[in-house]
């Protein structure tokens, strides 16, 4: 029996946070990974948009409250684009909203930003076993 894995090539990753020290802390959290591809950072869910067209992440990880554009509106466009994409949702808000956000179609999972670097790094390994195994 062949067995095939799901994993290929790094993992391709998006960090979007309007706090310009949070994005470069997370780029300097994931660069260190292996097997782990920071492709862009993005201070607004537009901006997302246009670098999902451009360097297609297999993950994002989506900060909620942001200017310009917020990540809720941010994500349901990006699934209309790039269905496969997983969507982490990575945010401040309290419990309760943080929850309402998981139950929304367009993201995969959430994460609060006060979550330990490891398991917010686990858990996007996992989604993107999940965009890979999609394929």
């Amino acid at each position: 029996m062949l067995m095939l894995s799901c994993e290929s090539s790094s993992l391709r990753v998006l960090l979007v946070d309007d706090h310009e020290l949070t994005r470069l802390t997370l780029q300097f959290a994931f660069s260190g990974q292996e097997n782990m591809e920071v492709v862009g950072l993005a201070s607004n869910g537009q901006e997302a948009i246009e670098m999902v067209e451009c360097y297609r992440p297999d993950v994002i990880v989506l900060d909620l409250q942001m200017p310009v554009m917020d990540g809720w509106c941010a994500s349901s466009y990006i699934k209309s684009i790039s269905p496969k994409t997983q969507i982490l949702a990575f945010s401040s808000v309290e419990d309760a909203s943080l929850q309402q956000t998981k139950a929304m179609s367009s993201f995969d999972e959430v994460c609060k930003k006060d979550t330990p670097t490891s398991e917010l790094l686990a858990l996007v390994r996992q989604l993107g076993q999940r965009f890979k195994c999609s394929h």
